[in-house]
């Protein structure tokens, strides 16, 4: 026999509590307690890859498959530099505040990736590391197997023409398909952030660094803040080891902004609605998402005209019911 329904209350089930979980009453009435709230991760932090021998040498991908690429020395000095500089990114405001601080990486299967983590966890020490996963779904737009030189430049010339988010590279993907396997990827991300298992201790505050590539961390900050095609196509790349935080804002909400400057967002290519958008996420909070987020509505729809509410204010007769239109 089953067990029946545990009853709906405004009271919290204290094994509930103490596992970190949402009570029933805050999932049934979509209401939040305090003491409910989601742990979420201090930053989420993107970094590229350091310069590899593809980066140097265009013709190395004629002969060594994409995900063998080695870095080059240059791009294992550019990732032990990156390392210091996240370090102080993740220890600066928590050492100031007298908290703990820790760090989980995600990275990206390819050879480039792998090594400018090793590189990156030079600076950290182990005892600051709660894990690392491999995931494969953060890995590098697929160009086609091996890639031919010149064959490349003609085809990276039709996808300028075509359009940089849905050109499919024969062989390989588009964009459009990085896009739907990174979107994967953040379900699986949430499901870890809401099951504990990217945090050891309630107490310190959670880093997520991902080591990835330029275009799938792009593709990445679409999802997640929601940005167009139009908008995506945009953006400038990551330079070699080059990072972005994300990080999370009084209100609940990730922003650009808490950590980085609006003249750096400006170079990254946003555009000054998209900045308006990190600036609203950098205070909001979730509940007035639907109020006052930048919904792009503006796109699509036009300003309503004075003269269109007065007619349908004319249209409704006494009894309620619409005129019929002639």
């Amino acid at each position: 026999m089953s067990s029946p329904p545990r009853p709906v209350s405004g009271g919290h089930n204290d094994d509930e509590l103490a596992g970190g979980k949402g009570c029933l009453f805050c999932e049934m009435t979509r209401q939040h307690h305090p003491q409910c709230a989601r742990r979420l991760p201090t930053r989420i932090i993107l970094v590229r890859h350091g310069e590899s021998q593809g980066n140097l040498d265009m013709s190395a991908y004629t002969t060594t498959p994409d995900y063998r690429i080695p870095l080059t020395p240059l791009g294992a000095e550019q990732a032990q530099a990156a390392g210091r500089r996240i370090r102080d990114v993740v220890s600066s405001d928590a050492d100031a505040a007298g908290k703990n601080w820790k760090v989980y990486f995600y990275v990206s299967p390819y050879a480039r990736t792998r090594a400018t983590l090793r590189e990156i966890g030079r600076a950290f020490p182990r005892d600051r590391v709660i894990g690392v996963r491999e995931e494969c779904r953060v890995r590098e737009q697929d160009f086609g197997n091996f890639q031919v030189e010149e064959r490349m430049r003609a085809v990276k010339e039709t996808r300028q023409r075509f359009g940089r988010f849905f050109f499919r590279f024969p062989e390989g993907e588009s964009a459009a398909d990085v896009f739907d396997r990174v979107a994967s990827f953040l379900e699986s991300l949430w499901r870890d952030i809401d099951m504990g298992r990217l945090e050891q201790d309630a107490s310190c505050e959670t880093n997520l660094v991902i080591v990835s590539h330029g275009l799938t961390s792009r593709v990445f900050l679409m999802k997640w803040f929601k940005w167009t095609v139009d908008q995506f196509e945009r953006l400038n790349n990551f330079d070699n080891c080059e990072f972005r935080v994300m990080q999370l804002g009084p209100g609940g909400e990730y922003s650009l902004l808490v950590h980085h400057t609006k003249e750096e967002l400006e170079n990254w290519g946003l555009s000054p609605e998209m900045i308006a958008d990190q600036q609203w996420r950098a205070s909001a909070n979730r509940r007035s998402w639907a109020e006052d987020c930048s919904s792009f509505i503006d796109a699509f729809f036009e300003e309503p005209k004075d003269s269109e509410s007065s007619d349908s204010e004319e249209d409704v007769e006494e009894n309620g019911k619409i005129k019929s239109l002639e």
